[in-house]
């Protein structure tokens, strides 16, 4: 029933498709990463900065604070919550609790020193986005490794293009594929260089309760020593009480340029299935249709779409609104951040159906070959271009006068190619030997041309 009555399709319908984001994103995830910095803050403040000299083995016990956690715990930290009313402060006050239980109750005072709430926040969501885009990308290698299985399959297999709609130059199966391939491909690239970067300099960026406490440490490279080295990510210097999440906004911009890509995607294997160009296998028990007996339904590159365009919507506000805050700070970005999980879950969600549809792929040769034999008239930009070598007199306009907008036979323009008179008969019989089927071009050796880089 938790399933049946979840408030949103990312916990209920589509929950196994998200699972992996569980652990990060959810109130779980949020406050299991924030006690994984206010304790590294701990340990830095005691073995980096040597503010305090606790006996025994200190540093297991505040590594075992992190490692053990649990959901217990997190329910633990929400209790206290209830008192505080302040999220972060009861997550210092559950790490000083445990520092007691541990018998390290001298150094409790030493958490959350010098720290406001968004230290803490601000590397907490690092951490997430840096494991939800690995997240990610997993999934849109196992899309692009797809894509390009399928490329390599019908690197050769002729099909009519289509511009605004209509028939145009004959490509291959391959090429249009590989098109689709360096695009994902160069959008992953770029979101995996993202820099993830945080914060670690009080109040308002300033370091100033750090120097009033101690005025000799270099707090400036203390906290790129801390970020970079407890944390693995990149040190900020430059900022208000928050993190101006430009990273945020590159790594999400990113991501709305992949989810369009795949839409794009989507579209067109959408439409080739409606042209029958690909077959989709069936899977016994499925029903196409409640009324039709007969429907297979594209449904899958439909729900990556619109799951997609979801996805893309919460996209673009976050980036936009994330670099925004009002002087030092406002509170709009924590409520805002907290839809993260929501925009990565539409997006695996998006990815994974778009997987799934090309997973049901059959080509249908002998539908694109029948296709390309009905419209003899694509040869028109061949035959009209090898006129103009051989200066034929309006080469144009004579192919668009027998071709434009109507149905010719492989006859009739074999007449037309006889009639030239300035086009020598070598140039006529390559003409003539000419098919739809085989005026592609360059197409497959672009596709070699791909998997060659």
């Amino acid at each position: 029933m938790d399933q049946v009555k979840a408030l949103t399709v990312l916990d209920g319908r589509y929950r196994r498709l998200t699972e992996s984001l569980r652990d990060i994103f959810s109130e779980y995830g949020l406050i299991r990463h924030r006690v994984l910095v206010e304790a590294r803050w701990l340990e830095f403040i005691i073995d980096d900065l040597k503010f305090a000299a606790p006996e025994g083995e200190w540093k297991a016990a505040v590594r075992e604070i992190t490692d053990t956690f649990s959901e217990e715990g997190a329910l633990r930290v929400k209790e206290i919550e209830r008192t505080t009313n302040h999220d972060v402060k009861a997550v210092e006050y559950y790490i000083k609790e445990k520092l007691a239980e541990k018998g390290l109750a001298d150094i409790r005072e030493w958490t959350h020193f010098a720290c406001t709430s968004d230290d803490i926040n601000n590397t907490a969501y690092a951490l997430m986005i840096e494991k939800g885009r690995e997240e990610v990308l997993a999934v849109m290698k196992d899309l692009l490794s797809d894509v390009e299985a399928m490329a390599r399959n019908w690197r050769d297999k002729p099909m009519m293009s289509r511009t605004h709609g209509q028939p145009a130059t004959p490509t291959t199966v391959g090429k249009e594929l590989v098109n689709f391939a360096w695009r994902i491909r160069r959008e992953m690239n770029h979101l995996a260089s993202v820099d993830i970067g945080a914060k670690m300099n009080g109040a308002t960026g300033g370091y100033n309760a750090h120097t009033a406490a101690f005025p000799e440490v270099d707090w400036i490279a203390a906290g790129e020593r801390f970020v970079r080295d407890y944390l693995k990510i990149s040190p900020l210097y430059y900022t208000t009480q928050i993190n101006p999440n430009s990273y945020i906004a590159e790594a999400l911009h990113s991501m709305v340029r992949a989810a369009s890509i795949i839409i794009d995607l989507d579209r067109d294997m959408w439409g080739y299935v409606s042209l029958g160009y690909f077959k989709q296998k069936t899977v016994a028990g499925e029903v196409g249709s409640s009324t039709m007996p007969h429907k297979v339904n594209p449904i899958d590159f439909e729900n990556s779409e619109g799951n997609l365009g979801v996805a893309i919507s919460m996209m673009d506000h976050l980036a936009v609104k994330l670099l925004n805050s009002r002087f030092q700070r406002d509170l709009t970005d924590s409520t805002v951040l907290r839809n993260m999980g929501a925009l990565f879950g539409y997006v695996i969600i998006g990815l994974k159906n778009t997987i799934k549809g090309l997973g049901k792929m059959e080509l249908n040769e002998a539908a694109m070959l029948a296709d390309l034999d009905a419209n003899q008239e694509l040869l028109a930009e061949p035959i009209q271009t090898v006129m103009r070598v051989y200066g034929e007199e309006n080469p144009y306009e004579k192919l668009k006068a027998l071709t434009r907008g109507v149905r010719i036979t492989e006859a009739e323009l074999g007449a037309f190619i006889d009639s030239l008179e300035k086009v020598p008969a070598e140039a006529k019989a390559r003409l003539k030997a000419l098919t739809p089927a085989r005026y592609v071009g360059l197409a497959a050796e672009q596709v070699d041309h791909y998997f060659a880089g």
